[in-house]
Parts: C-alpha cells; sequence; structure tokens
C-alpha cells in the first residue's frame, strides 16, 4: 500500500468513520474543515511515527507538513 493510502485510510477510519473514498480529498485541510482538531493532530503524529518508523520534530509540526493527505505524503517522502 502506498504513503498515499496509508494516511487517507487511516484519516477516513479514524476521524470520517468510513471507507468511503470519496468522502475525503487529498488537498482537504484537516483543520479548516473540521475533520482533525488539534489534539487529532496529535494521534496522527504518533500514527506517522509508528506507521513509517520516523520521527515529527517540534519545528516540523506545522500544518504545510500535517494539515492535509497531500501535504503529510510531501513531508514523509522528503524524510526518507
Amino acid at each position: 500500500m502506498s504513503v498515499e493510502d496509508t494516511v487517507r485510510n487511516y484519516i477516513l477510519e479514524n476521524y470520517l468513520f468510513t471507507d468511503d473514498q470519496s468522502e475525503l480529498k487529498n488537498e482537504d485541510s484537516f483543520l479548516d474543515k473540521g475533520i482533525i482538531d488539534s489534539t487529532g493532530i496529535l494521534e496522527v503524529i504518533f500514527f506517522l511515527e509508528e506507521e513509517f518508523a520516523m520521527s515529527v520534530d517540534d519545528e516540523e509540526m506545522i500544518p504545510e507538513n500535517l494539515d492535509s493527505v497531500n501535504n503529510i505524503v510531501k513531508y514523509i517522502n522528503s524524510k526518507s
């Protein structure tokens, strides 16, 4: 499964409670759309660190890295 698919499925299942892929666009802002709040972002970070065996530094916890599927995929790819 690709990074994109893994992240999309995690967000859909854990925050939108569906497996309907049409419910989430890759460019949708999690915060602006009310999909995830600030506490949820911390859960996403824990998921990313475990799933992709990576570390998210404090200064990397910004919307440009974590506020959409596209941003997360780009961020993960930049870390490898």
